[in-house]
């Protein structure tokens, strides 16, 4: 990792502040009633004070950053952004106060997870997916700490049907695989479980 990205995310740890992740499609055009789901849901994020970070690119991530930035009057929190370098230039949307590249998707990972509190998982392709399994191996190996992750939307409960019908029937997870896994039909279940983890993180931080 860049010298000039660790300074960043130390600077960010430092700051202590609760930090909302959220991963999903760069596809997904703001016509589309998720995008629209995921501003509403990232300016909710942003009244309450809480920062948000996303991989900093266009679609969902322009959703949340955007909504982010609508919602947070009067508060000094932030909207950060993780780009990736790619052979077809994926650029970072204009609602950012923070941003970081990478050229390598490992080192953008597991920034991601250093400055996550909780997780939001999005409709997406193999990118998102990619994001939801790393962040959840690396809880069930206990390479970080426990993390919601909130699996936002109806592409969701069938994967993780099969999941327990598949891997955990087969006994290659455990029942305890699923205990920090939500899913989350409506932005409002989603800011249930982020607002009690929220409060929950002000009590242990005073």
């Amino acid at each position: 990792m860049s010298k000039w990205n660790e300074d960043i995310i130390h600077h960010e740890l430092n700051l202590n502040h609760f930090r909302v992740t959220i991963f999903g499609s760069a596809r997904i055009q703001e016509n589309d009633p998720i995008y629209q789901q995921i501003y509403n849901l990232a300016k909710e994020v942003g009244k309450h004070n809480i920062d948000i970070v996303t991989g900093g690119g266009p679609g969902l991530m322009d959703a949340a950053n955007s909504g982010h930035q609508a919602g947070r009057t009067n508060n000094d929190s932030q909207s950060v952004g993780l780009n990736i370098t790619l052979e077809h230039e994926q650029s970072a949307n204009k609602h950012l106060d923070i941003k970081m590249q990478f050229e390598q998707f490992s080192e953008r990972l597991d920034s991601f997870i250093k400055l996550s509190n909780i997780v939001v998982v999005a409709p997406g392709g193999v990118g998102t997916l990619l994001e939801l399994f790393y962040t959840w191996q690396l809880i069930q190996v206990k390479k970080t700490e426990r993390k919601e992750i909130i699996m936002l939307g109806t592409m969701w409960p069938e994967l993780i049907e099969w999941i327990k019908t598949s891997p955990l029937k087969n006994q290659l997870m455990k029942e305890e695989d699923f205990t920090y896994i939500h899913l989350a039909k409506d932005n409002k279940e989603a800011m249930d479980i982020i607002l009690d983890k929220y409060n929950s993180y002000k009590l242990i931080s005073l």
